[in-house]
């Protein structure tokens, strides 16, 4: 192929809420749910979350997800007219139609471009980046934005205490660019599958047309998130290591010579599981987990910003995004910075 893709910029965004464990605690004891500060910290790693105003336009998901995009195109020296393809990775949409990419489209004006949503839940961000640097390296796209973006609080169920502590709200974005195959900062490769006959480990019942929201569904709390977090977590493990060795074994390279792994934040102890099977040596391990939860599709793309941002990711670095999600969906990308 004559092309290659590279992330050229990258945006994140949060509402203004912070809520922190203690703050949590207070709220769950209203609802007759008990929990403490160490039981989630000892559990999962968070110390807070961000956690949106649904009754504020500014912190919908397209919103922040706008606020996100304009950020990676300031980084990337872009304006919104330079935009050919917009991929948005979600699964908790402003609406059922149109899609979020067309809000966020008409949001900063990306008039030239053509706009699509991608549900693969925690994974989709990596989707997205993957289905872009297909239609770059096509020759089809030059500039695409891919957005990672969720509001978990919509379908999350604070009666369930295993599950409600876990989860954020949040975007983040990228933009990638087409460059030449032989370039030396590019996307190396991408690996990604699903196991659908595990689609009762993490869904959402009712919402859709195989069963509509009713009065008495709503009562059951259909309309929110199910999980089984205990097997959740042994599946995450083993499909995090076995992708994340299965890009570097692709690309010639070792853990020893990775220079960041950026996982999917669902959980600090599925984290630190991964990097023991992996021996990734300590702090090489990208995380923002403990300061904003799980936020599913935007956790690789506002983990990317920061360590990008902050200076650790520099040029000439190798970056492996590294993900699972409800589908299930799974997959990793090793890219030269």
């Amino acid at each position: 192929m004559k092309f290659a893709s590279k992330i050229t910029g990258t945006g994140s965004a949060f509402p203004a809420k912070r809520v922190t464990n203690d703050d949590l605690v207070q709220q769950l004891a209203q609802l007759g749910v008990e929990t403490t500060n160490q039981w989630i910290v000892d559990r999962t790693g968070i110390q807070e979350r961000r956690i949106a105003d649904l009754e504020n336009p500014e912190e919908r998901n397209s919103a922040l997800g706008s606020k996100a995009a304009m950020r990676a195109l300031d980084m990337a020296g872009k304006r919104p007219k330079d935009i050919d393809q917009i991929i948005y990775a979600t699964c908790t949409a402003d609406t059922k139609l149109p899609s979020s990419a067309c809000w966020l489209q008409e949001k900063i004006g990306a008039v030239n471009a053509w706009a699509t949503d991608i549900n693969a839940a925690c994974s989709g961000f990596v989707y997205g980046v993957a289905t872009a640097d297909q239609f770059i390296k096509s020759g089809q796209t030059q500039t695409a934005l891919v957005v990672g973006a969720e509001i978990l609080t919509s379908v999350n169920n604070f009666k369930d205490r295993s599950l409600c502590i876990l989860f954020g709200d949040g975007a983040g974005a990228a933009i990638v660019e087409q460059t030449d195959a032989d370039a030396d900062r590019r996307i190396l490769s991408s690996h990604l599958h699903s196991d659908g006959g595990l689609w009762e480990l993490l869904h959402v019942p009712a919402g859709g047309s195989a069963m509509v929201i009713t009065p008495e569904r709503l009562e059951q709390k259909l309309h929110l998130a199910q999980m089984n977090g205990k097997e959740i977590f042994k599946v995450a493990v083993r499909t995090l290591s076995e992708f994340a060795q299965r890009a570097l074994e692709k690309n010639g390279l070792t853990v020893d010579t990775l220079d960041w792994l950026i996982p999917h934040q669902a959980n600090l102890r599925i984290l630190e599981a991964v990097a023991r099977r992996l021996k990734l040596a300590p702090g090489k391990l990208v995380i923002n987990v403990d300061r904003f939860g799980n936020t599913s599709g935007a956790t690789v793309p506002t983990a990317l910003d920061e360590a990008v941002r902050d200076g650790r990711i520099r040029k000439g670095q190798t970056v492996l995004f590294d993900v699972f999600g409800a589908g299930l969906t799974y997959g990793s990308m090793l890219l030269r910075w």
